[in-house]
């Protein structure tokens, strides 16, 4: 077959990080594959590609040759080791129906009083006048939720965020020895923490996700300590930075196309603030076999790229995609992902989205940006580096 399409996006660029939408919207002219240089992957652009993907059990996460790990990055990957986003079945599946029995639909339906609290708590704390939304509200929000979630003090919020972003800025472009350094630090001393925590939980439980993760029982199998402590971090990392990045992102996008206070904040609407600028934009994959994807044939052994933001975008399945319309009749979306690996905290994503949305727009109708927000250097996150916003 014909080799991809090839194209050229230094995701360091200033104009592509603050937009890469128009860069995305060259791609899919293009094809539904491309050949993106900078990262030297094949990359899904269109929703039908990215989809495919996801959902096809011949691609993975787990690469066919285990990579070399530097000494220094050692603590990090010993975390992603027994990380269910980074596994396949057996072990996938086995990992997920554990600990789906401690996260259950119905413990997370629970949460809802909890959170519309919190969020009431955090905006009665907001200064007068000027202020960053970020570290006022979606940073402690999301982090607050799952520490208690996990049964962990709300003292420890400010180490769990610090962690969090550390780790997760492994995943950034153009990432340095001294992003990994941080990165193998803050693995270190979380899984301590989370080891440490974990042994006072056996020895005295208590009605949280730890307990009920200790106490998860599968066809006779249990988690193992190091599982407890992957899954305790990827719960915190995933969930926290995304929903960050998400409920940055909505309401910058509720407030600029005139709906914030005005428009009430349905499920619906959250669904598209997710569909419409979503907090993941570059998720891999791993061919497994020669696959056929939309007509081009990828190789087995093959690292492929899906372009959430991109897919979230395609006019192939939305009508206007590059309007935000909160009345937007409700169709799948790529922003948690799709098939094996959808993501575990979508549930506890939304709740979050919807209830903190609606605290914000119910005590602060008038809510108006004081400059225009700039996104962070992230990427393959698309999320603000901060939201200066006033009451009125």
């Amino acid at each position: 077959m014909q080799p991809l399409p090839a194209v050229s996006q230094n995701p360091l660029d200033v104009g592509f990080v603050q937009d890469p939408y128009p860069a995305y919207e060259r791609m899919r002219a293009l094809g539904p594959l491309v050949f993106w240089r900078d990262y030297a992957l094949p990359c899904a652009v269109s929703f039908a590609a990215a989809n495919a993907i996801l959902r096809d059990r011949r691609f993975g996460r787990v690469p066919p040759e285990p990579p070399a790990i530097p000494d220094h990055l050692a603590p990090f990957y010993a975390i992603e080791a027994h990380s269910m986003l980074e596994l396949e079945p057996p072990r996938h599946t086995r990992l997920r129906n554990l600990v789906l029995r401690a996260f259950t639909s119905r413990r997370i339906a629970a949460l809802g009083p909890e959170i519309t609290a919190l969020s009431q708590d955090l905006i009665a704390a907001l200064p007068e006048g000027e202020f960053d939304l970020l570290t006022g509200f979606a940073q402690p929000l999301p982090v607050i939720v799952i520490a208690r979630l996990l049964g962990v003090p709300d003292s420890m919020a400010p180490d769990l965020l610090r962690w969090s972003s550390a780790m997760v800025g492994m995943y950034q472009a153009g990432r340095t020895r001294a992003d990994e350094d941080r990165a193998a630090t803050a693995s270190r001393e979380f899984a301590d923490f989370l080891r440490s925590y974990i042994a006072a939980r056996r020895a005295s439980p208590r009605d949280d996700l730890i307990t009920h993760l200790i106490a998860a029982e599968d066809d006779g199998t249990t988690l193992s300590p190091d599982e407890m402590i992957s899954t305790c971090v990827l719960l915190l990392n995933a969930g926290h930075e995304a929903t960050v990045h998400s409920l940055g992102n909505a309401v910058k996008t509720l407030i600029e196309n005139g709906h914030f206070g005005r428009t009430p904040i349905t499920e619906a609407l959250v669904e598209e603030c997710l569909r419409f600028d979503p907090a993941l934009h570059l998720f891999t994959r791993w061919a497994y076999d020669d696959i056929d994807v939309m007509g081009r044939l990828i190789p087995k052994g093959t690292q492929i790229a899906c372009l959430l933001g991109a897919a979230n975008r395609c006019p192939r399945h939305w009508d206007t995609p590059e309007t935000f319309d909160p009345m937007r009749p409700a169709k799948p979306h790529l922003g948690f992902g799709a098939g094996l690996h959808f993501c575990l905290g979508a549930p506890l994503a939304r709740l979050e989205l919807r209830l903190g949305l609606q605290a914000l727009s119910a005590a602060m109708p008038q809510l108006r940006l004081t400059e225009t927000p700039q996104y962070a250097d992230i990427y393959h996150f698309h999320g603000l580096a901060r939201l200066q916003v006033a009451r009125s």
